[in-house]
């Protein structure tokens, strides 16, 4: 009886532990199912939706990148992807290295030269694609997925500008974490706008481009987001997108503060606005308060814009931004 105990305890134990070690096996099966499914979701072939409705299907992870306007080059250095870049528009200057690029062209790209790069990726914009069916369709027949990222005109347009590169590159969780870091800038910058009285808001007019040729932005642009986000009115919000605008009417919304973005290319804009005749009365002119910002950050659609948003609240009010 005492032997038949022993081997029953035996028994007990060997059972216990098949149990233990079965569960555990079932365990890891289930944390690698998990983690294939996690890197299936993550890996190529993947298919994206571009700005032209067209499904484009990526089989890898490009190793060669081509860009075509220096919003989405700048997109591709944030995702920290600038090794792969071998080729820029002539309008690209942002990071340093890519002077040192081969530059591919500007309003018309030299197809041929993107051809024999052999890059896995072009990475085009709406804005320009509708110039450029023809060549763009000669890089897909030479085997090149090309993806149109869209015209962003809003915060949420460069989100998903952003969003789309990054699963273009296989970069999907860096690009997340980009747009997580703009909305936080954002908010901290919203959150201080609270401050300043209605009273106080200023009415700011925006040059895009220098006299006679003036172009301004309207509502349904990224631009025009940031002036209300730092608590600001649009002088031409009456307008719809990048907009014309004759000098009378400039004169006549007497803007409190005028701010171009074409210092890059035009001497002093400055005193180009100061020294227009007949605006020797409106209010920004005036009390001196005509500034200049760098075009880039508040016109090309990519991770730099927050620091736009920063420049321009610290020109329209630095008691409040400046601190």
């Amino acid at each position: 009886m005492k032997m038949k105990k022993i081997f029953g305890l035996i028994l007990v134990m060997l059972l216990t532990v098949g149990m233990i070690v079965g569960c555990g096996d079932t365990s890891n099966e289930g944390k690698e199912k998990q983690q294939t499914n996690h890197a299936q979701h993550d890996a190529f072939p993947i298919t994206i939706k571009d700005a032209t409705g067209e499904k484009v299907t990526i089989e890898e992870k490009p190793k060669k990148i081509v860009t075509l306007i220096p919003s989405n080059t700048e997109v591709v250095f944030a995702l920290g992807l600038g090794d792969k870049v071998v080729g820029v528009s002539d309008n690209d200057n942002y990071p340093e290295e890519t002077k040192d690029i081969e530059k591919v062209g500007g309003m018309e790209m030299n197809t041929e030269l993107i051809v024999s790069m052999k890059p896995d990726l072009v990475l085009a914009h709406a804005s320009s694609a509708h110039n450029s069916n023809e060549g763009l369709q000669q890089l897909k027949d030479a085997g090149i997925d090309v993806l149109v990222v869209n015209d962003a005109q809003s915060f949420k347009a460069v989100y998903e500008s952003i969003d789309m590169i990054g699963q273009a590159t296989g970069e999907h969780e860096k690009s997340k974490q980009i747009i997580a870091d703009m909305k936080t800038k954002l908010k901290a910058i919203s959150e201080k706008a609270k401050s300043i009285k209605e009273e106080d808001r200023k009415n700011v007019l925006v040059e895009v481009s220098p006299s006679p040729e003036i172009y301004t932005p309207g509502k349904n642009t990224f631009m025009n987001e940031m002036l209300t986000m730092i608590a600001a009115d649009n002088a031409a919000a009456d307008l719809d997108g990048w907009a014309k605008i004759n000098e009378e009417s400039m004169i006549a919304a007497n803007p409190d503060v005028i701010i171009t973005t074409y210092g890059n290319y035009t001497k002093d804009p400055v005193s180009d606005v100061t020294g227009r005749k007949g605006w020797q009365d409106v209010t920004a002119v005036k009390n001196v308060q005509v500034f200049d910002v760098n075009s880039d950050l508040v016109t090309r659609s990519g991770p730099r814009l927050i620091e736009g948003v920063e420049e321009l609240a610290k020109s329209i009010y630095p008691n409040v931004f400046e601190n």
